[in-house]
């Protein structure tokens, strides 16, 4: 857990922050020299012997009514999967080289732990959702938020010129990568994330969603306005923390060290299935309470389905978005936070279990490999009220 923010760190004035530049220099140096890996690309030095893993398969419990469960995991390109119902691991399947302690890249479910955090900022009356974005962050005067406000933007209710084709190099998508760091820079690119958002232009028009990355990370830049803590320590101390989670997550950073809320979060299925306990349980986990029981609920209840386009994964009709959490509308009450090439942390109140699928789907995001997905997310929940 970090010990704190760097002092110039929210400023919004790249020269005030450590960089590539000045990371040796002081005094940015009192802080670069024990988050190096926030500035410099780290590689970790594993506690564990690097020996080549089999394949894990625990699935004999889910086997009597789902005997093909195995192959569709297989036929998915599944690399770890894991139901947790109460408090117990009733299945579990880890492909070969994947072990259960090793950590997953979960893209867009990134989100919805983002929106656990927001919600904890929210109920500490540190941010009003019914005011306007740039009321917290001026900075962003002129672009796309200046005039929403923050529930609209939890909603993903913003028209934004910004579009989230993850395979065309001329969309906004991608440059919203290489400004966090995700894809080498081109000229004329935005410093920063912060820069980035700021950038951002649209017609002004609320009220129908729009999926759209961007919003995520203005979510959090809010929370680093608020409390005065970095992105990445707050996602620490107000959700990691409290999980009893077996490893630290990690999350990727721009060169600001900004912590790429939208999907730069990596961790073990083990430790995303307790993010998803901690939802079942109200906002508790082992470690005290991350989020109000109001905050949850409100999630469960889901959002308006009437202003939904095309976009909802898995051809839930019903289905609606609210506080960065897909909510299917179906009458199992199911909810799911949900990542491009196939990551899943699904939550079914009536059986009381989370699933977590971790994958590797050759497409980005295909109407198809969504429909695959909720397929056997449903199958397993039918098969477990069952027992």
């Amino acid at each position: 857990m970090s010990t704190g923010p760097h002092p110039a760190r929210y400023r919004g004035a790249p020269r005030e922050q450590p960089s590539l530049e000045n990371w040796q220099e002081p005094p940015h140096n009192r802080w670069t020299f024990a988050h190096l890996g926030e500035i410099v690309p780290s590689a970790v030095v594993s506690r564990r012997a690097p020996h080549p893993t089999g394949a894990v398969s625990r699935l004999n419990r889910l086997a009597p009514g789902l005997p093909d469960l195995e192959a569709r995991l297989e036929q998915s390109y599944t690399d770890a999967f894991l139901v947790l119902r109460g408090d117990e691991v009733v299945a579990e399947f880890y492909r070969d080289g994947f072990a259960p302690h090793d950590r997953h890249l979960v893209m867009s479910v990134s989100k919805s732990l983002c929106g656990l955090v927001f919600g904890s900022v929210v109920d500490e009356e540190r941010i009003d959702p019914a005011q306007r974005i740039v009321q917290y962050i001026p900075e962003l005067a002129g672009s796309v938020y200046d005039g929403p406000v923050v529930q609209e933007l939890l909603d993903m209710v913003i028209q934004v010129d910004y579009s989230e084709d993850y395979v065309d190099p001329a969309s906004e998508v991608q440059t919203h990568d290489r400004a966090g760091g995700w894809r080498p820079r081109r000229a004329g690119d935005p410093a920063d994330d912060y820069a980035f958002l700021a950038s951002l232009r649209g017609d002004g028009t609320v009220g129908r969603f729009q999926y759209s990355s961007a919003h995520t990370d203005v979510l959090a830049w809010l929370i680093e306005r608020v409390t005065g803590e970095r992105y990445v320590t707050a996602l620490s101390e107000r959700l990691w923390s409290k999980l009893g989670a077996d490893r630290d997550a990690t999350i990727t950073v721009d060169p600001t060290g900004f912590g790429f809320a939208n999907g730069g979060v990596s961790c073990t299925a083990r430790d995303l299935a307790r993010v998803g306990r901690l939802v079942l349980d109200g906002g508790i986990g082992p470690g005290g309470r991350a989020v109000s029981q109001e905050w949850i609920d409100a999630t469960f209840a889901g959002g308006d389905p009437a202003v939904m386009d095309d976009h909802f994964p898995g051809g839930f009709e019903n289905g609606s978005y609210t506080r960065q959490w897909w909510c299917m509308g179906n009458e199992r009450g199911n909810i799911s936070a949900i990542g491009i090439h196939g990551q899943n942390l699904w939550l079914d109140p009536r059986t009381d279990s989370a699933i977590v699928k971790l994958s590797t789907w050759p497409e980005p995001d295909t109407d198809e490999w969504h429909r695959v997905h909720s397929r056997l997310l449903l199958d397993v929940c039918l098969e477990l009220e069952a027992w």
